[in-house]
């Protein structure tokens, strides 16, 4: 006689039957919106799948299947597969060389730049190795060298790197292969479907944060500023984590400065890394400990900063960072929730970050960073014991208590930060 020990466990949920929605009457495929294509036939849902150039082919659906499915996990669809992928990681390879060429020609220059006035500062009287040496130190302690050697690693090497990975790896792409790519496909399908309304009220506030700074941007410095995409943002003395008048009393101010932004570019990376990294927190972790995490971390590594970082702070990182070391410790604890090469991919984004944080060192808050991680992967160990069910844990009534409290602080925050960079 079998015993409840016995039973095996359910798959997880975006493995089962029904993780997908229904599919309707015929042939089709759905788009990364949402958006339904019927097709006349299995022929033209097949023309569409190697016709894709950009990924856009999401799920299909056929007479044969109630539920739609993952392009990969439909038969017959391999040549098609390859065909398109093909394609797709040429153009894709193709594109990051052009900005690899650009952002490297004006990495370049910046630095020849910086070494030329190092020679015209080092004067004649010098020898030429001093000089040498002087011009090499100007280009190492130059603002703009340092700054375009971060955009070239984050808009054109890394890309590059991932581009030709997936390139190299297409050569491998047989039917065993496309199999063993179903499982993290499936899990990043099914998590782009999900709802995540505390991540988007997260993100919320954080628009109407820069949009206020935006405001008194342009209130002082003109619409004209706007093209330039990397100057400064306003409200940084009011609202933003400025470690002398913090350390003085001025405590909001650990509160306020995560809401805040530099520029539009530091502010599109972290609203990109919200919308993500939140909504599989909120999905897996439930919605409490997504607000809890992300003010203990940001706390935590507002802290650091002001502890170790003499210069102002301002962004999300830091309670970004701590969703980040909250998953790599959650995800491991519950093995069965996420497949394993989903979990590697938040060990990679851990990786650049600090990649990224060597070579931007004199504009990344790697304090912060270091201090959100550690809360959140703390935060995860202390609160989620391990487990190996393949079921979602579920919240308590403590929980959403002290999840909502968190949240209405966040709330306050961003507005209280809107309040002293308009009034500012």
């Amino acid at each position: 006689m079998a015993t409840e020990k016995d039973t095996p466990d359910p798959p997880p949920v975006w493995a089962r039957g029904d993780a997908f929605p229904e599919a309707p009457q015929g042939w089709g495929w759905v788009d990364a919106k949402g958006k339904t294509h019927p097709c006349d036939s299995p022929e033209k849902l097949m023309d569409a799948i190697r016709g894709d150039r950009d990924g856009s082919v999401n799920l299909v659906w056929t007479q044969e299947n109630p539920r739609m499915i993952l392009p990969e996990e439909l038969p017959g669809t391999g040549d098609a597969l390859r065909a398109a992928r093909e394609r797709w990681t040429r153009d894709d390879l193709e594109d990051v060389k052009h900005k690899l060429r650009w952002f490297g020609m004006a990495c370049v220059g910046f630095g020849g730049w910086a070494f030329y006035q190092g020679l015209v500062r080092a004067g004649n009287p010098a020898g030429f190795p001093e000089r040498l040496n002087f011009a090499a130190r100007t280009v190492l302690s130059s603002g703009q060298s340092g700054l375009a050697l971060l955009m070239f690693l984050i808009f054109a090497f890394i890309p590059w790197y991932q581009a030709r990975k997936r390139r190299r790896e297409l050569g491998e792409w047989d039917d065993a292969r496309i199999a063993a790519t179903v499982p993290a496909m499936r899990f990043e399908t099914w998590l782009a479907w999900q709802k995540a309304p505390t991540t988007r009220i997260l993100l919320a506030l954080m628009t109407v944060v820069g949009l206020a700074q935006l405001f008194c941007h342009v209130r002082t410095a003109g619409w004209d500023s706007l093209i330039a995409v990397f100057q400064n943002w306003d409200g940084i003395a009011e609202a933003g984590l400025v470690k002398g008048r913090y350390l003085q009393g001025e405590w909001w101010r650990l509160f306020t400065a995560p809401f805040l932004h530099g520029n539009i570019v530091h502010f599109l990376m972290n609203a990109s890394a919200l919308i993500y990294l939140g909504r599989r927190l909120e999905v897996f972790a439930r919605w409490p400990h997504l607000p809890m995490v992300f003010l203990f971390s940001a706390c935590a590594g507002g802290e650091a900063s002001a502890r170790f970082v003499a210069a102002p702070s301002v962004g999300a990182s830091g309670g970004l960072m701590g969703w980040l070391g909250f998953l790599l410790v959650f995800e491991t604890l519950h093995k069965s929730l996420v497949p394993l090469s989903a979990r590697r991919r938040l060990a990679a984004g851990v990786f650049l970050t600090a990649l990224i944080g060597l070579v931007g060192y004199r504009y990344i808050d790697n304090a912060a960073h270091a201090g959100g991680l550690l809360a959140g992967m703390s935060y995860a160990a202390i609160v989620f014991p391990k487990s190996s069910s393949t079921e979602r844990p579920n919240s308590t009534v403590a929980d959403r208590i002290a999840g909502g409290a968190c949240l209405v602080v966040l709330a306050a925050s961003a507005f209280l930060a809107v309040s002293r960079i308009i009034g500012g």
